[in-house]
């Protein structure tokens, strides 16, 4: 074969082997979104429940509008970008790989199949008594009596989610590492709430309450 007509035949090959791996990734939808879901297995579990030890949440559970609107949070920097937010600075590389146009909205669709577990309890302190006065005024409103959460509040349901983590967002919600800015509307909205939580006792108690609300 000439040298003119091996340059072509390789070109064509290029692209053979470009249009095979093309074939064989899905279009936008729960397919992409469960081959996209590999890549958070790691840390977040086959079946979206979390892991404590690396500061994953359960995610098994969560509505798909609320999974594509924190995973681009996390993709624009209105979340994860204090250097302070360890976990956080974990997933902005995540959410900035989902690059090609429905890969965020696929695998937030896919993540909203996965079937939460019930939450095993870690936290040993904390009043359901107080918990309960706090959540009724402070939280109700936007999580729901059930802990079913709101989309129109911006509020995502605490009915599956564990109380160590609850625990470590209010916190970073009260030192202002998450709803620090405007463009983040549900989470300035927390960081308010958050603020009116004298000291970690209080957001004991109010996760202490949590707990009883939980299936």
């Amino acid at each position: 074969m000439t040298q003119n007509k091996i340059i072509p035949f390789i070109a064509l090959a290029g692209w053979i082997v470009v249009a095979s791996g093309c074939s064989n990734t899905p279009g936008p939808g729960l397919a992409r979104g469960k081959q996209i879901y590999d890549t958070c297995v790691p840390c977040h579990g086959a079946g979206g429940q979390g892991s404590p030890i690396i500061g994953a949440p359960q995610i098994a559970g969560l509505p798909q509008w609320y999974v594509a609107g924190e995973l681009a949070k996390f993709k624009s920097g209105i979340r994860g970008a204090h250097q302070d937010d360890v976990e956080g600075a974990r997933m902005r590389p995540m959410a900035r790989s989902l690059y090609r146009k429905g890969d965020l909205e696929s695998v937030a669709e896919y993540v909203a199949t996965l079937k939460p577990e019930r939450p095993v309890a870690t936290l040993t302190s904390g009043s359901v008594e107080a918990g309960k006065t706090r959540f009724t005024s402070l939280c109700i409103t936007c999580h729901m009596a059930d802990g079913a959460g709101s989309q129109a509040m911006l509020a995502p349901p605490l009915a599956h989610q564990a109380d160590w983590y609850m625990y470590s967002q209010l916190q970073k919600f009260k030192k202002k590492m998450r709803g620090a800015t405007s463009e983040d509307a549900g989470g300035t909205m927390m960081a308010g709430m958050a603020a009116t939580l004298p000291d970690t006792m209080a957001m004991r108690d109010v996760i202490a309450y949590i707990r009883t609300i939980q299936k």
